[in-house]
Protein backbone atom coordinates (compact mmCIF):
# COMPACT_ATOMS: atom_id res chain seq x y z
CA UNK A 1 0.00 0.00 0.00
CA UNK A 2 1.39 3.33 -0.93
CA UNK A 3 1.52 5.78 2.07
CA UNK A 4 -0.14 9.40 1.94
CA UNK A 5 1.64 12.40 1.63
CA UNK A 6 0.19 12.98 5.89
CA UNK A 7 1.68 9.61 6.72
CA UNK A 8 5.03 10.66 5.38
CA UNK A 9 4.72 14.05 7.39
CA UNK A 10 3.84 11.97 10.33
CA UNK A 11 7.54 10.20 10.40
CA UNK A 12 10.07 13.06 8.92
CA UNK A 13 10.19 11.93 5.62
CA UNK A 14 12.17 14.73 3.65
CA UNK A 15 11.97 15.50 0.06
CA UNK A 16 13.98 16.70 -2.16
CA UNK A 17 11.99 20.42 -2.12
CA UNK A 18 12.28 20.73 1.52
CA UNK A 19 15.88 19.37 1.77
CA UNK A 20 16.39 22.09 -0.98
CA UNK A 21 14.69 25.00 0.58
CA UNK A 22 15.07 24.27 4.09
CA UNK A 23 18.20 23.16 4.45
CA UNK A 24 20.36 23.30 1.75
CA UNK A 25 19.70 27.23 0.47
CA UNK A 26 19.44 27.81 4.63
CA UNK A 27 22.57 26.84 5.69
CA UNK A 28 25.00 25.97 2.46
CA UNK A 29 26.16 29.72 0.81
CA UNK A 30 26.70 28.81 -2.13
CA UNK A 31 30.48 30.53 -2.08
CA UNK A 32 31.62 27.31 -0.37
CA UNK A 33 29.98 24.73 -2.58
CA UNK A 34 33.78 24.94 -4.22
CA UNK A 35 35.09 23.25 -1.40
CA UNK A 36 33.37 20.16 -1.54
CA UNK A 37 32.53 20.04 -5.45
CA UNK A 38 36.44 19.99 -5.82
CA UNK A 39 37.56 16.89 -4.30
CA UNK A 40 41.12 18.02 -4.51
CA UNK A 41 40.27 21.12 -2.72
CA UNK A 42 38.70 19.04 -0.27
CA UNK A 43 41.66 17.08 0.18
CA UNK A 44 44.00 19.52 0.38
CA UNK A 45 41.98 21.01 3.58
CA UNK A 46 41.43 17.56 5.58
CA UNK A 47 45.17 17.45 5.54
CA UNK A 48 45.90 20.96 6.73
CA UNK A 49 43.62 20.05 9.53
CA UNK A 50 45.12 16.72 10.39
CA UNK A 51 41.99 14.66 8.97
CA UNK A 52 42.75 11.75 7.44
CA UNK A 53 42.04 11.18 3.92
CA UNK A 54 43.89 8.63 1.16
CA UNK A 55 47.19 9.97 0.16
CA UNK A 56 47.60 11.60 -3.27
CA UNK A 57 50.45 10.75 -5.59
CA UNK A 58 50.04 12.89 -7.92
CA UNK A 59 47.72 15.26 -10.03
CA UNK A 60 47.29 15.95 -13.50
CA UNK A 61 45.99 19.52 -15.01
CA UNK A 62 46.23 19.13 -18.77
CA UNK A 63 46.95 17.25 -21.74
CA UNK A 64 50.52 16.98 -22.02
CA UNK A 65 50.50 15.86 -17.99
CA UNK A 66 49.41 12.40 -19.25
CA UNK A 67 52.74 11.52 -20.02
CA UNK A 68 53.73 12.24 -16.46
CA UNK A 69 51.52 8.92 -15.56
CA UNK A 70 54.41 6.56 -15.23
CA UNK A 71 56.29 8.31 -12.77
CA UNK A 72 53.74 9.19 -10.59
CA UNK A 73 52.76 5.44 -9.67
CA UNK A 74 56.26 3.47 -10.90
CA UNK A 75 56.41 2.35 -7.32
CA UNK A 76 52.91 1.46 -6.75
CA UNK A 77 51.13 -1.62 -7.84
CA UNK A 78 47.62 -0.42 -7.54
CA UNK A 79 46.02 3.41 -7.17
CA UNK A 80 42.89 4.89 -7.96
CA UNK A 81 42.12 7.38 -10.52
CA UNK A 82 39.91 10.07 -10.07
CA UNK A 83 38.25 13.21 -12.15
CA UNK A 84 38.13 16.29 -9.61
CA UNK A 85 35.09 17.25 -10.25
CA UNK A 86 33.06 14.10 -10.82
CA UNK A 87 30.00 13.21 -9.57
CA UNK A 88 28.19 9.70 -8.63
CA UNK A 89 31.63 7.71 -8.87
CA UNK A 90 31.88 8.86 -12.66
CA UNK A 91 35.28 8.39 -13.90
CA UNK A 92 36.48 6.81 -11.30
CA UNK A 93 39.01 4.29 -12.33
CA UNK A 94 40.44 1.40 -9.82
CA UNK A 95 43.41 -0.51 -10.67
CA UNK A 96 44.08 -3.03 -8.49
CA UNK A 97 47.42 -4.87 -9.68
CA UNK A 98 49.65 -5.22 -12.61
CA UNK A 99 50.65 -7.96 -14.87
CA UNK A 100 53.59 -6.90 -16.92
CA UNK A 101 52.74 -3.76 -18.79
CA UNK A 102 48.98 -4.23 -18.48
CA UNK A 103 47.16 -2.56 -15.26
CA UNK A 104 44.01 -4.83 -13.50
CA UNK A 105 41.19 -3.48 -12.69
CA UNK A 106 38.83 -4.15 -9.90
CA UNK A 107 36.81 -5.89 -11.87
CA UNK A 108 39.53 -8.30 -13.92
CA UNK A 109 39.77 -6.39 -17.09
CA UNK A 110 43.23 -5.91 -18.14
CA UNK A 111 44.18 -2.26 -19.57
CA UNK A 112 47.12 -1.10 -21.26
CA UNK A 113 48.77 2.41 -20.66
CA UNK A 114 47.80 3.89 -24.14
CA UNK A 115 44.18 2.54 -22.27
CA UNK A 116 44.88 4.79 -19.11
CA UNK A 117 46.20 7.82 -21.03
CA UNK A 118 42.89 7.93 -23.06
CA UNK A 119 40.65 7.98 -19.88
CA UNK A 120 42.97 10.43 -18.43
CA UNK A 121 42.31 12.51 -21.64
CA UNK A 122 38.25 12.01 -20.95
CA UNK A 123 38.49 13.20 -17.45
CA UNK A 124 41.12 15.99 -18.44
CA UNK A 125 38.63 17.60 -21.38
CA UNK A 126 35.73 17.58 -19.05
CA UNK A 127 34.30 14.36 -19.81
CA UNK A 128 32.83 13.50 -16.17
CA UNK A 129 32.83 16.80 -14.33
CA UNK A 130 30.24 18.98 -13.25
CA UNK A 131 28.97 20.92 -16.06
CA UNK A 132 31.39 19.33 -18.43
CA UNK A 133 34.29 22.56 -17.64
CA UNK A 134 38.11 20.82 -17.94
CA UNK A 135 39.07 19.15 -15.15
CA UNK A 136 42.17 17.89 -13.07
CA UNK A 137 42.94 14.10 -12.60
CA UNK A 138 43.86 12.64 -9.16
CA UNK A 139 46.02 9.81 -8.68
CA UNK A 140 46.01 8.07 -5.09
CA UNK A 141 46.35 5.51 -2.62
CA UNK A 142 44.13 2.76 -3.54
CA UNK A 143 41.94 1.66 0.00
CA UNK A 144 42.11 -2.03 0.90
CA UNK A 145 38.55 -1.93 2.90
CA UNK A 146 38.28 -3.26 6.58
CA UNK A 147 38.19 -7.51 6.61
CA UNK A 148 34.82 -7.03 8.33
CA UNK A 149 33.20 -6.11 4.90
CA UNK A 150 34.46 -8.80 3.10
CA UNK A 151 31.58 -11.31 3.08
CA UNK A 152 28.70 -9.06 2.09
CA UNK A 153 31.07 -6.92 -0.80
CA UNK A 154 31.47 -7.53 -4.20
CA UNK A 155 34.75 -6.52 -5.64
CA UNK A 156 34.82 -2.87 -5.42
CA UNK A 157 35.06 -0.90 -1.69
CA UNK A 158 32.06 0.05 0.70
CA UNK A 159 31.61 3.28 1.90
CA UNK A 160 29.59 5.24 4.52
CA UNK A 161 27.73 8.25 4.19
CA UNK A 162 26.83 10.34 7.30
CA UNK A 163 24.71 13.19 6.50
CA UNK A 164 25.39 15.76 9.26
CA UNK A 165 23.18 18.70 10.23
CA UNK A 166 25.01 21.63 12.07
CA UNK A 167 27.96 19.47 13.08
CA UNK A 168 25.76 16.70 14.21
CA UNK A 169 25.69 13.20 12.61
CA UNK A 170 21.88 12.89 11.86
CA UNK A 171 21.52 9.70 9.89
CA UNK A 172 24.09 6.89 8.44
CA UNK A 173 24.12 3.88 6.15
CA UNK A 174 26.62 2.12 4.43
CA UNK A 175 27.23 1.16 0.84
CA UNK A 176 27.75 -1.87 -0.22
CA UNK A 177 29.09 -2.74 -3.90
CA UNK A 178 27.27 -5.48 -6.02
CA UNK A 179 27.48 -7.19 -9.07
CA UNK A 180 24.51 -5.07 -11.04
CA UNK A 181 26.67 -2.04 -9.21
CA UNK A 182 29.92 -3.52 -11.01
CA UNK A 183 31.58 -3.22 -7.79
CA UNK A 184 31.09 0.55 -7.48
CA UNK A 185 29.18 1.93 -3.68
CA UNK A 186 26.08 3.62 -5.44
CA UNK A 187 22.91 3.01 -4.93
CA UNK A 188 21.94 4.20 -8.05
CA UNK A 189 23.86 1.49 -9.78
CA UNK A 190 22.48 -1.33 -8.03
CA UNK A 191 24.43 -1.25 -4.52
CA UNK A 192 22.63 -2.20 -1.30
CA UNK A 193 22.49 0.67 0.96
CA UNK A 194 22.16 -0.60 4.97
CA UNK A 195 21.41 1.71 7.76
CA UNK A 196 23.43 2.28 10.73
CA UNK A 197 21.84 2.82 14.15
CA UNK A 198 23.84 6.15 15.41
CA UNK A 199 24.24 4.95 19.01
CA UNK A 200 25.76 1.52 18.62
CA UNK A 201 26.86 1.40 14.50
CA UNK A 202 24.95 -1.89 14.07
CA UNK A 203 23.52 -2.07 10.68
CA UNK A 204 20.03 -2.12 10.70
CA UNK A 205 17.33 -2.65 7.83
CA UNK A 206 19.55 -2.34 3.87
CA UNK A 207 17.61 -1.92 0.83
CA UNK A 208 18.63 -3.05 -2.38
CA UNK A 209 16.91 -1.20 -5.53
CA UNK A 210 14.58 0.06 -2.84
CA UNK A 211 13.50 -3.20 -1.66
CA UNK A 212 14.29 -4.50 1.79
CA UNK A 213 17.12 -7.28 1.94
CA UNK A 214 18.72 -8.96 5.02
CA UNK A 215 21.31 -10.85 2.86
CA UNK A 216 23.82 -9.65 -0.34
CA UNK A 217 22.69 -10.98 -3.22
CA UNK A 218 26.55 -12.18 -4.70
CA UNK A 219 27.37 -13.42 -1.77
CA UNK A 220 24.12 -14.60 0.30
CA UNK A 221 25.83 -13.24 3.76
CA UNK A 222 23.54 -11.49 6.18
CA UNK A 223 23.96 -7.77 5.77
CA UNK A 224 22.06 -6.94 9.30
CA UNK A 225 23.64 -7.07 12.82
CA UNK A 226 27.10 -5.77 11.27
CA UNK A 227 29.03 -4.13 13.42
CA UNK A 228 30.98 -1.06 12.08
CA UNK A 229 34.71 -1.37 13.71
CA UNK A 230 35.49 2.45 14.74
CA UNK A 231 32.26 3.98 14.94
CA UNK A 232 33.11 6.48 17.63
CA UNK A 233 35.83 7.63 15.89
CA UNK A 234 33.66 7.71 12.14
CA UNK A 235 31.23 9.80 14.21
CA UNK A 236 33.42 12.26 14.83
CA UNK A 237 35.45 12.53 11.59
CA UNK A 238 32.37 13.24 10.55
CA UNK A 239 31.21 15.76 12.60
CA UNK A 240 34.69 17.95 12.26
CA UNK A 241 33.83 18.24 8.70
CA UNK A 242 31.26 21.24 9.65
CA UNK A 243 34.05 22.94 10.87
CA UNK A 244 36.42 22.16 7.62
CA UNK A 245 34.30 23.56 5.34
CA UNK A 246 31.53 25.53 6.76
CA UNK A 247 28.31 23.84 5.40
CA UNK A 248 25.46 23.30 7.78
CA UNK A 249 23.71 20.59 5.68
CA UNK A 250 26.43 18.11 4.66
CA UNK A 251 26.49 14.03 3.15
CA UNK A 252 30.32 12.65 4.51
CA UNK A 253 31.59 9.69 2.21
CA UNK A 254 34.06 8.08 4.48
CA UNK A 255 35.83 4.32 3.98
CA UNK A 256 37.23 1.82 6.64
CA UNK A 257 40.63 1.11 5.90
CA UNK A 258 42.13 -1.98 6.80
CA UNK A 259 45.74 -0.72 7.95
CA UNK A 260 44.69 3.05 8.42
CA UNK A 261 41.46 3.18 9.71
CA UNK A 262 38.64 6.09 8.92
CA UNK A 263 39.26 7.68 5.36
CA UNK A 264 37.52 10.66 4.05
CA UNK A 265 36.43 10.24 0.18
CA UNK A 266 34.85 13.29 -0.45
CA UNK A 267 32.00 15.60 0.89
CA UNK A 268 28.54 16.84 -0.53
CA UNK A 269 26.63 19.84 -0.30
CA UNK A 270 23.69 18.43 -1.73
CA UNK A 271 24.02 14.65 -0.32
CA UNK A 272 20.65 12.29 -1.30
CA UNK A 273 17.62 11.48 0.04
CA UNK A 274 18.24 7.21 -0.21
CA UNK A 275 19.38 7.46 2.99
CA UNK A 276 15.88 7.61 4.41
CA UNK A 277 14.97 4.19 2.19
CA UNK A 278 18.22 2.89 4.28
CA UNK A 279 17.17 3.25 7.45
CA UNK A 280 13.34 3.15 7.14
CA UNK A 281 13.37 6.60 8.79
CA UNK A 282 12.32 9.99 8.12
CA UNK A 283 15.18 12.66 8.48
CA UNK A 284 12.65 16.01 9.56
CA UNK A 285 12.62 14.88 13.27
CA UNK A 286 16.54 14.45 14.21
CA UNK A 287 17.22 17.72 12.11
CA UNK A 288 14.57 19.27 13.95
CA UNK A 289 16.16 18.19 17.39
CA UNK A 290 19.47 19.58 16.35
CA UNK A 291 17.99 22.95 15.99
CA UNK A 292 16.08 23.03 19.21
CA UNK A 293 19.44 22.07 20.92
CA UNK A 294 21.79 24.08 19.30
CA UNK A 295 22.89 26.16 22.10
CA UNK A 296 24.25 23.39 24.01
CA UNK A 297 26.12 21.39 20.62
CA UNK A 298 28.91 23.66 20.92
CA UNK A 299 32.19 20.94 20.49
CA UNK A 300 32.72 17.76 18.39
CA UNK A 301 32.44 15.59 21.86
CA UNK A 302 29.09 17.19 22.74
CA UNK A 303 27.75 16.95 18.87
CA UNK A 304 28.84 13.10 18.99
CA UNK A 305 27.41 12.53 22.08
CA UNK A 306 23.99 14.22 21.29
CA UNK A 307 23.98 12.29 18.34
CA UNK A 308 24.47 8.53 19.82
CA UNK A 309 23.01 9.66 23.35
CA UNK A 310 19.49 11.71 22.04
CA UNK A 311 18.38 11.10 18.37
CA UNK A 312 15.85 8.64 18.58
CA UNK A 313 16.33 5.26 17.39
CA UNK A 314 15.25 4.80 13.64
CA UNK A 315 11.43 5.03 13.16
CA UNK A 316 10.25 2.44 10.77
CA UNK A 317 8.19 4.06 8.43
CA UNK A 318 5.11 3.00 6.88
CA UNK A 319 5.06 -0.66 5.21
CA UNK A 320 5.94 -0.23 1.71
CA UNK A 321 6.83 3.41 1.70
CA UNK A 322 8.73 4.69 -1.53
CA UNK A 323 11.18 6.45 -1.36
CA UNK A 324 11.38 10.28 -1.66
CA UNK A 325 10.11 11.70 -5.04
CA UNK A 326 13.89 12.14 -5.96
CA UNK A 327 17.08 11.31 -4.32
CA UNK A 328 18.52 14.73 -5.55
CA UNK A 329 22.41 15.45 -5.12
CA UNK A 330 24.88 12.88 -4.88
Amino acid sequence: MIPRPRQLRRVGVLGINARNGGYVLRYNPRRLYPLVDDKLKTKRLAEKAGIAVPKLYGVLRAVHDVRRLPRIVVEHEDFVIKPATGSGGNGILVLTGRMGELFRTASGDLLTLDDLEFHLSNILSGVYSLGGQSDQAMIEYRVRFDPVFQPISYQGVPDLRIIVFLGVPVMAMVRLPTRGSEGKANLHQGAIGAGIDLATGRTGTAVWHNQVVTEHPDTGISVTGVEIPGWGELLRLAASCWELVGLGYLGVDLVLDRDLGPLILELNARPGLSIQIANRAGLRHRLDAVERNLRRLRTVTRRVAFAREELETPARSPRGAPPPPRSGGR
